[in-house]
């Protein structure tokens, strides 16, 4: 389990290198991503219960996208992908549903979205950003989470 974190924590953090430079990330990292979280949790969860949070996650990141995907397309009349979002923070998105039971993964999904646009905002005249780096942003507060639990011994986050 130890390997798996780490491997989240250098995926998380590779993405985030990536999204802040070159605003594209490499595909291959969001598989593993969520391979290794997938894992993670599957390991700390009966196998009906993995599969039921699996599920209800994954409906819920659909919902949101769909959610967006209208907004952009009939109110700011906008095209969806690469304007209102990326591929990439699909991508990520779908990762991170495979990681958590529902509960933690709508805390950690909220908490990290507020973090992402409020660090945006924050630091929005250094980098000259037009558009927010969602995946890398989540992905740096992601890696905060695994570090803070894989160092402070907090296996809280598999169970609610």
């Amino acid at each position: 389990m130890m390997l798996l974190t780490i491997i989240s924590i250098l995926c998380c953090v590779f993405i985030s290198y990536q999204d802040f430079k070159e605003r594209l990330v490499s595909w291959v990292l969001f598989p593993l991503l969520g391979l290794c979280m997938g894992l993670l949790h599957y390991l700390h969860a009966e196998t009906q219960v993995f599969y039921l949070h699996i599920t209800m996650n994954i409906i819920l990141t659909s919902s949101i996208l769909l959610v967006l995907y209208a907004y952009s397309k009939f109110i700011s009349k906008t095209r969806f992908l690469n304007t209102s979002i990326g591929l990439g923070d699909i991508l990520f998105f779908y990762a991170f549903s495979l990681g958590f039971p529902s509960t933690t993964f709508t805390i950690l999904f909220a908490c990290s979205v507020f973090f992402s646009v409020f660090l945006f905002f924050t630091l929005k005249h250094r980098f000259e950003l037009k558009t927010v780096p969602l995946a890398g942003l989540m992905g740096l507060f992601l890696a905060f989470v695994f570090g803070y639990s894989f160092f402070m011994e907090h296996p809280q986050l598999y169970t609610l």
